[in-house]
């Protein structure tokens, strides 16, 4: 009968405890600072469901220019803002192999919103200025975080954006085809 009573409690002590496991699920809130060489960037990844997250950034791009004709070298730092909401399709399944989900490690989705705004230019030279633009980019990558505060990145996609141009009276906006291509090794706050 102790037996019968000692199986009973060890049988609703595992369902309980299959019951109590977490599901997968990205992070409420996580701060960062993130670089390639010379181009910076500090973001938030805010929860919106289980498996998505919007991801809001403030950074600097980065522009070089030399050539035959010119005299100096052109160094160009000009500011952005992206917004993006990312679909992380494969939490559950990396989760059930026993691979880190931590600080929203996995694959995802995105659809990457850039505007690249002309209010000010961080240069070597006077008179620049860059041409403001907007594009949306559907874009593939994974995030990887190793330790509990670095993490690396890597996506690309191709998308539809516009610049627009000043014609006196008027600004006109030109569309082409934008790339997403980005690595990126970040430091998480």
């Amino acid at each position: 009968m102790k037996i019968y009573i000692l199986t009973c409690i060890f049988f609703i002590f595992i369902i309980k405890t299959t019951d109590a496991q977490e599901h997968a699920s990205v992070e409420k809130s996580i701060w960062q600072v993130q670089s390639l060489l010379i181009t910076k960037y500090f973001s938030n990844e805010s929860r919106l469901k289980r498996d998505m997250a919007l991801r809001s950034e403030l950074g600097f791009n980065f522009s070089y220019q030399d050539g035959f004709f010119m005299q100096n070298p052109l160094y160009v730092w000009n500011p952005f803002l992206r917004i993006e909401p990312r679909y992380y399709y494969n939490l559950e399944k990396r989760l059930l192999k026993g691979k880190k989900i931590a600080k929203n490690s996995g694959n995802f989705l995105a659809l990457t919103t850039t505007y690249q705004p002309d209010w000010f230019v961080i240069s070597n030279e006077d008179g620049i200025r860059v041409i403001p633009s907007l594009s949306l980019i559907p874009t593939w990558g994974i995030r990887r975080s190793p330790t509990r505060h670095f993490n690396y990145e890597a996506g690309i996609g191709i998308g539809y954006g516009w610049e627009y141009y000043r014609v006196m009276p008027r600004t006109v906006a030109m569309g082409e085809v934008f790339v997403n291509l980005h690595l990126r090794v970040g430091l998480q706050l």
